[in-house]
């Protein structure tokens, strides 16, 4: 027998009295999920391990329910749309503090410095979550629920470039007044802004060098949902002689796979 059936039997034997036909259904629905144009009832029933019959009565069922559908291929079969607002509703009653604590709590052990978690509110960044050092003795002034500029902050950066194209230029226009010159390092020209937003898309990374505040520097990343936005942005904050001892590129490293980890959460696959 082959390795394939052995696993199917094995699987059998762990499912609970009376179910087998919804396993079997949601084991469609997962392979079906991996042919967009369409999988043959033939190809189903192998990848399946099923026989043909029992797949076509399965499919049937599915296909009232309005989950799947014919493809154009003769006897082929695809998911349908439906699935996509399903999708919807199962991400949106996601609490995402409860879904990206663990992750952010990982990489503040990790890294021992301030961890921040973000999102954006009209614009501002506003603070969602925060975690206290560690290790290292500085604490940042900033707390949970505060509203930050977008211009001369690590995470307001990275909102500002994955906003739309003409955002920028409108976000100068109508900040003038606020947009302020509050360290050396601040940028407060909408040329330079564009450039530094240019180099944060290459790098999937935004960083604030003392642009806020004199001996503090953070660097962020971009999480992104399943639509390829970015609703949220990870930071971790520190001292900045501490930030040159240990190199970017060193902390850079786990601020983004803590990004990536929480974006594939979120249904990303990029």
């Amino acid at each position: 027998m082959s390795v394939k059936a052995d696993t199917v039997k094995d699987d059998k034997k762990d499912q609970p009295a009376g179910t087998q036909s919804l396993f079997r259904g949601l084991q469609l629905i997962e392979i079906l999920s991996n042919y967009p144009n369409g999988c043959p009832l033939a190809n189903l029933a192998e990848l399946s391990g099923m026989n043909k019959s029992t797949v076509h009565r399965l499919l049937q069922g599915l296909h009232s329910s309005g989950y799947v559908t014919q493809a154009p291929s003769p006897g082929s079969y695809r998911l349908t749309t439906k699935f996509i607002s399903v999708g919807q509703k199962a991400l949106s009653s996601l609490n995402i503090i409860h879904v990206a604590a663990a992750h952010l709590e990982k990489l503040n052990l990790e890294v021992g410095e301030t961890v921040n978690f973000s999102s954006r509110e009209d614009d501002h960044v506003i603070l969602i979550y925060k975690l206290e050092p560690t290790t290292g003795m500085m604490r940042t002034r900033a707390y949970i629920g505060q509203h930050m500029p977008l211009y001369c902050s690590a995470m307001g950066k990275i909102f500002m470039a994955w906003g739309s194209e003409d955002y920028p230029a409108h976000y100068w226009e109508t900040h003038q007044q606020t947009i302020q010159q509050l360290t050396k390092n601040t940028i407060t020209t909408l040329p330079e802004m564009l450039e530094e937003l240019k180099t944060i898309r290459k790098l999937q990374t935004a960083m604030d060098r003392e642009e806020n505040e004199l001996g503090v520097s953070c660097i962020a990343a971009p999480v992104f949902d399943i639509q390829q936005r970015v609703p949220f942005a990870v930071s971790v904050s520190l001292p900045t002689a501490k930030l040159q001892q240990i190199g970017v590129k060193k902390l850079m490293a786990p601020v983004v796979a803590t990004a990536r980890a929480i974006s594939a959460e979120l249904g990303f696959n990029g």
